[in-house]
């Protein structure tokens, strides 16, 4: 398995039209803190939909060695983004094929999901 690092992959909040990002940027925040009390380094891949999202995700799992990818409810929940939600698996097979992959409840148990499968 990969160095102790995390990806998680997710939305950007603040690039949805139509609704106040701010709670879940905040929830996003308090996630990244609870990485950093457990002294698990996470890297952040937050994609805007409308700006190839596959590139981003597929820059963000090369760019380092993870022991883990979390992938956010938010690609994994949301009907219309099934097929974004299948790519995302499958970009994480090809690209991190040593990485488990976790799934968390809110942004704020990403360190959790991790946690589950980090050794």
């Amino acid at each position: 398995m990969a160095a102790t690092r995390v990806l998680v992959i997710g939305v950007d909040p603040a690039k949805l039209e139509g609704w106040d990002p701010e709670p879940v940027q905040a929830a996003l925040a308090r996630g990244r803190a609870r990485f950093e009390d457990r002294g698990i380094e996470a890297d952040w891949c937050l994609v805007d939909l409308d700006d190839d999202p596959e590139g981003a995700i597929t820059a963000a799992l090369t760019a380092a060695d993870h022991a883990c990818v979390v992938i956010g409810g938010g690609i994994r929940t949301h009907e219309p983004l099934l097929g974004l939600f299948e790519k995302v698996v499958n970009l994480v097979r090809r690209h991190a094929p040593d990485a488990a992959i976790a799934f968390n409840s809110t942004p704020e148990d990403c360190a959790d999901a991790a946690q589950r499968w980090l050794p």
